[in-house]
C-alpha cells in the first residue's frame, strides 16, 4: 500500500512532469491548434481574439504572449481547473495510472494522518452512495410525485436534473438508516457527515425529510454535503449540510464544479444566493453562476471565482439585507482588484430572485441587466453620497465624503487605490495628492514628477512611472521574499548580471538576490536594499498579493518561474554566456538536499 501521509517527494513531482503530455492536458480543456514546432490556442486565461497561448511540447511549458500566464501541467490544472497544488499533482497522476507517493513522518505522525485520510475517503464514498440513493428515490419513490411535480413546474428538464444530480429525500425520520440498511459503521459515517443527527438519548434521525436534494460538489466532482429545498411547511425553507470533516461552507460554491465541466470559456460569475437560482438559469442556458451556502461570500471564495475569471458579478435581492451583502461583498473585494479584475453588483427588484426574473423577462433581457449591473466604484460612491447627512456641494457634505471613503480606499492596492481617489478628488474638488496625505495613503501614482536622466549605470532613486504588473522578475522576487534561504540556489555574479542590465525589473531581481545573499538571508536586507535604491514602487507592487506560506507550492511557482527566467534570459541575450541557469539551480538544490 502506498504510504498517503507527508508531502509528496520532490523527485514524483519530477517524474510526473517528465510523463505527463502538456499538450494532450491542455488540448482536452482548451483545443490546440499545430503551428511548426509548437501549439497555439487562444489564452484561456484572458480575453483576445488573436492566439498568443503557447504550448512547447519539447519543453512541456506554456506561455501567453498577452497576459504572461506560464508553467507546466500542473500550474495549468490549479489555473484552468482551480485546483490546489495537491489537488492538482493527485488529478494528473490518476490520469497516468500513477500513485502518489508521501515522505516519512514519524511513526504518531503518520498513524495520525493516514487514519484521518482515510476517514475522508470514507466519507466521500459515503456521500457518493447517499446522492445515488437520493436520485433514485426521485426517481422511484411513491412520494416524489410531488418533488417531480415542483421540478417541472420551474421548467426544469431531465437533463439539467441529472447533471445537477438532483434527488428527493422522502418523509420519514429514518429512511436512509433502512434504505442503505446501514449498520452501525456507517450509521456513524452518516453522522458525522451530517446526514443523521444524533439526540441526547442516542437515537438518530434524518436530517433532511420531504425535500428536494441538491449534491454540493467540490473542485474534482465529489460529493461533500447537500442542500434540501422543503415540499412541506417544514421550516427552514432551505437547509444545508453542517460543517464537516469534508465540508467548509466558506470554501465551497454550488454549481462551480458544473460550470468548469461545461468547458466554455465565460468572461464572468454571477454569483447568486440560492442552489435553486443556479439550476433555474441552467435550464436557461445561463451556465455560468454559483451559489454560496448559507453564508455570506468569504475571501476564500473570491479566491476560487478570480481563478476562473476576472469579473465576477453579485446578484442580491434589493432589499436591506441584499444591500448589506453587497457591502461585505465589496469590502473584501476592494484589496484584490487588480489588473484586469473587476466586481459588479446587480440588484433585482424587491420580490424577484434570478429564477423569476428569467422568466417574467428572458434570458437576453436579464443578461442586459447582468451587463448594466453597478460598478463597484459605482455602488461604493453611489452608497456613500447615500450616507451623508449635508449636500454634496456643501463643506459638510464633501468632508463627511472623504471620512467616509478614507476606511475603503485604504484597503484597495495600487493603481485602483489611486483611481478611487482620483474619482473621490472629481467629488470634492481637491487634488488627488492632497487627499492622499489627508487619507494617509500611499498609491505610489499621485503627483509624480520628472526628474533629470542618471547617466550612471546605479539604479535611479527618482520616482519615474513604471509598469504596474507583476512580471518574471517580480514574481521571483516575491517568492525569495518569502523564502530568502532560496537565493542561494542562484550561481554566483548572477546578481551582478542582472544589476547591469537596463530593464528595472532585472535590477530589482539582482539586487534582491545579492542583498539576501550578502546579509544571512534575511528578508529586511532585500526590502531595505529596494527602498534605498529607489526601488518602493516595485516593491509596493510585489506586496499587494501575499503568497501561500506552504513549501510545496512555493516550489511549484520557484520552478515554473526558473524555467520561465532562463528562457527569457536566452532570448534577451541577458546574463552571462552559457549558463544554464534552470539545470544548475536544480543540480545545486539536488545537491543541497542530500
Amino acid at each position: 500500500m502506498v504510504n498517503q501521509t507527508g508531502s509528496i517527494p520532490r523527485s514524483f513531482i519530477e517524474n510526473l512532469l517528465a510523463r505527463a503530455d502538456l499538450v494532450q492536458v491542455i488540448n482536452q480543456r482548451v483545443p490546440l491548434k499545430k503551428a511548426g514546432a509548437t501549439y497555439k490556442a487562444c489564452c484561456p486565461f484572458h480575453d483576445e481574439k488573436t492566439p498568443s497561448f503557447n504550448v512547447n511540447p519539447q519543453k512541456q511549458f506554456y506561455h501567453c504572449f498577452g497576459c504572461g500566464a506560464s508553467g507546466d501541467a500542473i500550474k495549468f490544472l490549479m489555473e484552468y481547473d482551480g485546483l490546489s497544488f495537491v489537488e492538482a499533482v493527485e488529478s494528473l497522476a490518476a490520469q497516468y495510472g500513477m500513485e502518489v507517493p508521501r515522505e516519512k513522518l514519524s511513526p504518531k505522525q503518520q498513524a495520525q494522518q493516514q487514519a484521518k485520510q482515510e476517514k475522508q475517503r470514507d466519507l466521500y464514498d459515503v456521500m457518493h452512495l447517499v446522492a445515488k440513493f437520493y436520485r433514485h428515490q426521485l426517481r422511484d419513490h411513491p412520494q416524489s410525485e410531488q418533488a417531480k411535480a415542483y421540478l417541472k413546474h420551474r421548467g426544469l428538464s431531465p437533463e439539467i436534473a441529472k447533471t445537477y444530480v438532483i434527488g428527493f429525500a422522502p418523509a420519514g425520520w429514518d429512511t436512509l438508516v433502512k434504505g442503505l440498511q446501514a449498520d452501525a459503521q456507517l450509521q456513524q459515517q452518516l453522522v458525522d457527515t451530517g446526514m443523521l443527527i444524533r439526540k441526547d438519548d442516542g437515537k438518530l434521525y434524518d436530517r433532511f425529510r420531504q425535500r428536494i436534494m441538491f449534491p454540493i460538489r467540490d473542485g474534482r466532482g465529489r460529493v461533500v454535503a447537500f442542500g434540501g429545498r422543503v415540499l412541506g411547511d417544514d421550516q427552514p425553507k432551505y437547509l444545508n449540510s453542517p460543517e464537516t470533516p469534508i465540508f467548509h461552507k466558506s470554501y465551497a460554491l454550488y454549481g462551480l464544479y458544473e460550470m468548469r465541466q461545461t468547458r466554455e470559456k465565460f468572461d464572468h460569475i454571477l454569483v447568486v444566493e440560492g442552489y435553486m437560482d443556479v439550476v433555474a438559469l441552467a435550464q436557461f442556458g445561463l451556465r455560468n453562476a454559483v451559489a454560496t451556502l448559507g453564508t455570506a461570500t468569504t475571501i476564500d471564495h473570491l479566491h476560487m471565482l478570480f481563478r476562473q475569471v476576472n469579473e465576477i458579478v453579485f446578484c442580491f435581492d434589493g432589499d436591506q439585507a441584499g444591500t448589506k451583502a453587497a457591502w461585505k461583498a465589496l469590502e473584501l473585494a476592494l484589496p484584490l482588484m487588480e489588473k484586469e479584475r473587476s466586481v459588479r453588483f446587480l440588484f433585482l427588484p424587491q420580490g424577484e430572485d434570478p429564477d423569476s426574473m428569467v422568466r417574467k423577462e428572458g434570458l437576453q433581457n436579464f443578461q442586459t441587466r447582468i451587463r448594466n449591473a453597478l460598478t463597484l466604484s459605482d455602488f461604493l460612491f453611489q452608497g456613500l453620497q447615500g450616507r451623508l447627512s449635508f449636500p454634496l456641494s456643501s463643506i459638510e457634505g464633501r468632508q463627511q465624503l472623504v471620512s467616509f471613503a478614507q476606511s475603503f480606499i485604504q484597503q484597495a492596492q495600487g493603481l485602483y487605490q489611486y483611481l478611487l481617489v482620483e474619482r473621490l478628488s472629481e467629488l470634492v474638488g481637491l487634488p488627488a495628492w492632497r487627499l492622499e496625505k489627508q487619507m494617509n495613503v500611499h498609491s505610489g501614482f499621485a503627483a509624480f514628477k520628472k526628474t533629470p536622466q542618471n547617466t550612471s549605470n546605479a539604479p535611479q532613486k527618482a520616482d519615474i512611472k513604471i509598469n504596474r504588473v507583476v512580471t518574471l522578475p517580480l514574481k521571483l522576487v516575491r517568492i525569495l521574499l518569502k523564502r530568502p534561504s532560496w537565493a542561494e540556489f542562484f550561481p554566483e555574479n548572477f546578481a551582478q548580471d542582472l544589476l547591469k542590465s537596463q530593464q528595472r525589473d532585472y535590477q530589482v531581481l539582482g539586487g534582491a538576490i545579492a542583498a539576501l545573499s550578502g546579509h544571512g538571508f534575511l528578508h529586511e536586507a532585500a526590502v531595505q536594499w529596494l527602498q534605498q535604491k529607489g526601488f518602493t514602487a516595485e516593491l509596493q507592487l510585489i506586496q499587494q498579493s501575499e503568497l501561500p506560506d506552504d513549501d510545496a507550492f512555493l516550489k511549484a511557482e520557484f520552478d515554473v518561474a526558473i524555467v520561465a527566467l532562463a528562457a527569457a534570459l536566452d532570448e534577451a541575450k541577458l546574463g552571462q554566456a552559457g549558463w544554464n541557469l534552470t539545470e544548475m539551480i536544480r543540480l545545486q538544490v539536488l545537491a543541497r538536499e542530500k
